[in-house]
């Protein structure tokens, strides 16, 4: 990688986007991280935020010169906003993040899940066509269950159930086959995509480098807090005959039957085109204190 580029992030602050911040840094590219909101200067003389609320945003990003490099890590759907912006910077390469949910969410009855695959697929095929009309080259990455430092939504549910219950329901066998993916490496594969030559076109499914059932996952999950691992198995008919009424509960609104389902269903992806064009190479399942806290 050439330390002369400028890197422009979308949704810098998600938590794979501090780890794209920090890795490019690193490698001593120069970088504009775009949020919605104003953020504090951060350590790194790297990074320079800009906040897209802000009416001078693009006279702003045109401090550090052609941005032609672009790593988007907000909701596909919502990377259309941004096109012509992104354009008039310069750019001339994009990857987007997407998700596997496009894939294992698709035969859901469930209103917003239907929704979601659709917004998922419509996003990909959006950036495809205006980036293609616009000759920019572009690469989208489908990560399957994304987790670590505590910043995600997947397993940080599964710590909060556990520290709240002291026991983590499943259903049925809760055999269906996981492979997660460390928010590291989902950053690690976005910035190295962005510089691979064979990356452009493309989209990929990347995932962990294992393979294990749902309660297994869940299991270490427990070891990992320090804790005996306690599951209850609930009979999936008492699940449905209760989601009426977790449904009423904010949190838990959007929770249907097809989650039952799809714990004892495999969602498993090769990530064998991901390491061939652009080296990836993720980490196995492994907990730390900071991704269970």
């Amino acid at each position: 990688m050439s330390p002369a580029i400028t890197v422009g992030v979308l949704g810098a602050t998600s938590p794979a986007g501090q780890q794209v911040l920090a890795k490019l840094a690193a490698a001593g590219h120069r970088v504009v991280a775009f949020s919605r909101s104003a953020q504090p200067a951060g350590e790194a003389d790297a990074v320079r935020w800009v906040s897209l609320s802000d009416s001078q945003a693009e006279e702003a990003a045109r401090a550090t010169g052609p941005i032609t490099v672009w790593i988007a890590l907000c909701h596909i759907w919502v990377v259309g906003e941004h096109f012509d912006f992104m354009r008039r910077l310069g750019a001339q390469r994009l990857v987007c993040l997407s998700s596997t949910s496009r894939y294992t969410k698709v035969s859901s009855q469930n209103a917003y899940e239907e929704a979601l695959v659709q917004r998922l697929s419509d996003g990909e095929r959006a950036l495809a066509e205006w980036a293609e009309g616009a000759s920019i080259g572009w690469t989208v990455l489908r990560p399957t269950l994304i987790y670590g430092r505590s910043t995600d939504r997947n397993l940080s549910e599964i710590v909060r159930i556990i520290r709240k219950l002291r026991v983590f329901p499943v259903f049925g066998r809760a055999g269906g086959l996981r492979q997660p993916v460390y928010v590291d490496d989902v950053a690690q594969a976005a910035v190295l995509s962005a510089f691979a030559p064979e990356a452009a076109d493309k989209g990929y499914n990347i995932s962990g480098a294992e393979v294990l059932s749902y309660r297994e996952m869940v299991t270490r999950i427990f070891k990992a807090m320090g804790r005996a691992p306690r599951l209850l198995t609930v009979p999936i008919w008492l699940f449905n005959s209760a989601l009426f009424f977790l449904r009423l509960i904010p949190r838990y609104r959007n929770w249907n039957s097809d989650m039952v389902q799809r714990m004892n269903r495999d969602m498993v992806f090769a990530h064998d085109e991901a390491a061939r064009d652009f080296g990836f190479k993720p980490q196995p399942f492994v907990l730390r204190d900071i991704d269970v806290l």
